[in-house]
């Protein structure tokens, strides 16, 4: 086991076993979103294993710089290409496209929408969406809708293809996705409170409903893909509850300045994720909706489907109801084309 800023990495119980059912996939090329840590990075490396083409879709930094050079010394099957996509900007989203098209010449077999940042201040991005609302839905949004064509073609060349988003137990923390927090009033949306349980503050309202958002969009493609008879599947699937860089980068940034706040903040994550899962076993909920067979288009795969599936196996189930009615389809797709200044037509 790995030692880690807060403490020693859960032990992978499940990963290997359903590793072992997935199919080989070396005529198939993914996109993945946020892949230098945690979920991403295990999922990128699980495609590089099965032999997949990896595009791994990141901001600019020395991580990413870093994550492109393990993946291609580590003598995998599969082969891996770096595209600068910052989900902060909508500029860098659509100034991704060329780079993604050119490298999906025989089409996109999977989109899978992983990144997402974790109860952050009350700010906005240059764009003027809240910060985790345009990262972690808004940008993936924009980001579907450029490459739905080489999906398309994925779809028209090997039968099928698929969208994964990554939603959270968080989604759960609040009862309906509401129009504000897809709106530019970034910084004006419930403040810093960083209560987590009982009451939750303005962070982690938002970050609740930018994970209801992941969802939210995908019982719209769902619906969509349905009426059209498209092979092209939508998934969400959720980690539960998994030992990764999201939990340090919240603790640093919610705890702020006082050690007070910090040493109380860390305490709490470390009880959490020994209730928790290695990530490799919390990658398994995407990594399940991308390669394995089986899956249907409209499920959910994650460890359960209350505040309670921290670990487990990744299953199916059902979407739930609270989001996946005509009202919040029809409520996250009109705001997220207004937000992104485009129609997204299917």
């Amino acid at each position: 086991m790995i030692e880690t800023e807060l403490g020693v990495a859960r032990p992978s119980v499940y990963f290997e076993e359903q590793f072992k059912s997935l199919p080989k996939l070396e005529n198939k090329t993914v996109a993945i979103t946020g892949t230098t840590s945690g979920t991403g990075y295990v999922a990128a490396e699980t495609f590089g294993r099965l032999g997949a083409r990896v595009i791994l879709l990141n901001r600019p930094s020395a991580r990413a710089d870093k994550t492109l050079h393990v993946l291609q010394s580590i003598g995998l099957p599969g082969s891996f290409y770096q595209v600068d996509c910052d989900l902060q900007s909508f500029e860098s989203v659509r100034s991704s496209l060329p780079k993604i098209e050119a490298l999906c010449e025989q089409g996109l077999d999977v989109l899978c929408n992983n990144a997402g940042v974790m109860a952050l201040e009350d700010t906005a991005t240059v764009d003027g969406f809240d910060i985790q609302m345009q990262t972690n839905h808004l940008s993936h949004f924009l980001l579907t809708k450029l490459v739905f064509p080489f999906l398309e073609k994925a779809e028209s060349l090997r039968g099928e293809a698929r969208i994964v988003n990554h939603s959270s137990m968080a989604r759960l923390m609040v009862k309906r996705l509401e129009s504000k927090y897809m709106e530019k009033r970034g910084g004006d949306l419930g403040g810093n409170g960083s209560l987590m349980l009982l009451f939750p503050g303005g962070r982690w309202i938002r970050y609740g409903q930018s994970k209801l958002a992941n969802a939210a969009f995908t019982s719209c493609l769902h619906e969509k893909l349905k009426i059209r008879k498209s092979n092209i599947k939508a998934v969400v699937a959720h980690p539960g509850v998994a030992d990764t860089d999201l939990q340090r980068t919240t603790v640093k940034d919610v705890g702020g300045r006082s050690w007070l706040n910090r040493s109380f903040l860390d305490m709490v994550f470390r009880v959490y994720i020994k209730m928790g899962q290695s990530k490799e076993d919390g990658a398994l909920g995407i990594i399940k909706s991308m390669a394995d067979p089986v899956v249907r288009s409209g499920e959910f795969i994650g460890p359960g489907m209350t505040m309670a599936a921290m670990k487990g196996p990744a299953l199916s189930y059902p979407l739930e109801g609270y989001y996946d009615n005509v009202e919040t389809r029809e409520l996250l797709w009109t705001k997220s084309c207004e937000a992104i200044e485009d129609d997204f037509v299917i």
